[in-house]
């Protein structure tokens, strides 16, 4: 396993995201569940992934109580980077210092690691949200400051109004998601700042088992990346992740991990469902691709991108084109 370490936050490049753990819409109590879940935590941890993250909003707070019960043994909270995110309803300073409690009870912990703001409320000031995390630095219950969705400019007024690193910045980043290479990732590189990156899997697709007539149902069945057109236009990333796996006797999910957090600064924190999975994400930590190999799933996926750019503008020009008029025919 490979770490990384900014502003004294030192965490695994693969992590485990827990949304799943009580969500049903990810097939909790029917795929999967307690039993699973604890396995899974477990094993993680034995594989030095350090970093784990979840928010109160996951699974109604179940996330993070199974958590709790997965790391309420001897040594197992010291050797995990706990991460909890506050649902930004209305992140005042007050709202933010009682969700963190809330959060660290369902945890079972006397502090979080990361304490991250989930996404942006454009109608609460920063100076108030980020008051409540000074309160808890202060107190002892986080020890470092993120953000979740956040553009530059937001992130960097935030950790303005903090007066202190937002270390991190937790946004969708993948193959087939790059919107945070445009500023976030030379910021995070530039500044010592780490991204986080979720759905670096694109919720499934970068595994390469679906096909435009077998798309996956659940929480996927509403990602446009599952349509049958854009799953037809992401082939060529497919047929490379499948090329590059073959080379390395490695799973396409495996080749895409690795492809993220060969970025300088980002990390990756995808999910399971089983053991397997973890180990599977794991592995992807030491996979190290060539050059080479990294320019051709970046010109795969530079490909898939135009095509969805002037799809989508052709699109909008069918929608914007004014009506003919009946008597020009």
């Amino acid at each position: 396993m490979r770490y990384v370490e900014a502003c004294g936050l030192r965490v695994s490049v693969i992590g485990l995201g827990a949304w799943q753990f009580g969500s049903p819409e990810w097939g909790w109590g029917s795929q999967f569940g307690p039993a699973e879940a604890l396995a899974v935590v477990d094993r993680a941890r034995s594989l030095g992934i350090t970093l784990i993250d979840t928010a109160e909003l996951y699974g109604g707070g179940e996330s993070e109580r199974l958590l709790g019960r997965a790391l309420a043994g001897p040594g197992a909270r010291e050797s995990v980077v706990l991460a909890s995110k506050i649902t930004p309803t209305w992140p005042t300073r007050d709202r933010v210092a009682a969700a963190a409690r809330g959060s660290l009870a369902r945890l079972g912990t006397g502090h979080l690691d990361l304490y991250q703001v989930h996404w942006p409320n454009p109608l609460v000031a920063q100076r108030s949200t980020m008051a409540g995390m000074r309160t808890l630095q202060a107190g002892g219950l986080v020890r470092q400051v993120g953000v979740s969705n956040y553009s530059l400019g937001r992130w960097k007024a935030a950790e303005a109004a903090l007066g202190s690193p937002v270390v991190s910045n937790q946004v969708r980043y993948s193959l087939l998601a790059r919107r945070p290479e445009r500023q976030l990732l030379p910021h995070a590189a530039a500044a010592g700042r780490l991204i986080v990156a979720y759905s670096p899997l694109a919720q499934g697709v970068l595994a390469a088992k679906y096909t435009a007539d077998t798309a996956p149902g659940g929480v996927r069945a509403r990602n446009l990346l599952f349509s049958a057109e854009n799953l037809r236009r992401a082939e060529p990333v497919l047929s490379a992740l499948r090329e590059l796996a073959s080379a390395h006797q490695a799973t396409p999910a495996q080749v895409a991990l690795a492809w993220v957090v060969h970025h300088p600064g980002v990390v990756a924190i995808p999910g399971a469902k089983s053991v397997a999975q973890v180990e599977a994400n794991a592995a992807a930590a030491d996979l190290q691709l060539a050059p080479d190999e990294l320019a051709h799933l970046t010109a795969a996926a530079d490909r898939f991108h135009r095509e969805l750019v002037t799809s989508a503008g052709a699109l909008v020009g069918r929608r914007l084109r004014p009506a003919r008029h009946p008597a020009e025919g």
